[in-house]
């Protein structure tokens, strides 16, 4: 039924920004794709790269099908966190992960309704979006405590140097929230992904990290563009900037 007023219009609520919304189905829709691309083990360069160390022997670069998509979901939690705070990113988090649990139980009911006479891809679909309890674990763990780490420390960087140095809170938060992520994730995942030995898992593990570090350090650029366009663009920013502005004075 459509809620109306007492002189029988209807009445709708109005939307308070009109990029947020954007920015969470973007942020939520690369947490998606990740966490099924990731599922597929990727060695890179293992035709020249050999490395013996000790207990660590490289063969390439150990990684998964999400090395180049994972980065960008950071970036978004950067511009959410530094332009609308971590109330925001928290609520972001939560629904992020909530249509990640219901992504997996679909898949999982999916896989185990009745196939048609005429479907010839059911061990297809179960490959790619079969439910392994391990993955999803390690996915669902890695990604709460990468992403709440991530804006809980920029945010109080933030509070402390008010809109000075982004490069620093940008870096800061990245490190401890990929960190995070990364270890949380391959600590439970790696034995899923076929990787047995502790020179894999560090290289894994490490490769993870120092990627997706590196992207993010090489977009800082974009970043800065966006945050920076997103702050002029966003009133009630500006409202709030003036405010705090006028009360220093």
């Amino acid at each position: 039924m459509t809620t109306t007023d007492k002189r029988g219009k209807a009445v709708f609520a109005s939307l308070s920004s009109p990029y947020f919304p954007a920015l969470v189905a973007l942020f939520i829709g690369v947490m998606l794709i990740s966490n099924i691309t990731g599922t597929k083990g990727v060695v890179l360069f293992d035709s020249w790269l050999h490395l013996d160390v000790g207990p660590i022997h490289l063969n390439g670069l150990v990684t998964d099908g999400a090395f180049y998509l994972f980065p960008l979901a950071y970036v978004l939690g950067d511009v959410i966190s530094e332009v609308y705070g971590f109330k925001a990113m928290r609520r972001t988090i939560l629904a992020g992960f909530a249509v990640l649990l219901l992504a997996s139980l679909c898949f999982w009911a999916t896989i185990h309704l009745p196939a048609a006479d005429f479907y010839d891809g059911q061990d297809a679909f179960e490959r790619v979006a079969g439910v392994v309890p391990q993955f999803l674990l390690a996915g669902l763990a890695g990604y709460l405590a990468g992403e709440f780490l991530n804006s809980f420390v920029l945010v109080k960087m933030k509070q402390r140097a008010g809109e000075k140095r982004l490069w620093a809170r940008l870096l800061g938060s990245t490190v401890v929230g990929e960190f995070a992520d990364t270890l949380v994730f391959c600590s439970i995942a790696a034995s899923a992904l076929g990787i047995s030995t502790w020179g894999d898992f560090v290289n894994y593990t490490a490769v993870g990290f120092i990627w997706k570090t590196l992207v993010e350090i090489l977009v800082m650029p974009i970043t800065y563009a966006v945050v920076a366009w997103l702050k002029k663009a966003e009133p009630s920013y500006q409202q709030a900037l003036t405010e705090v502005n006028t009360a220093d004075v």
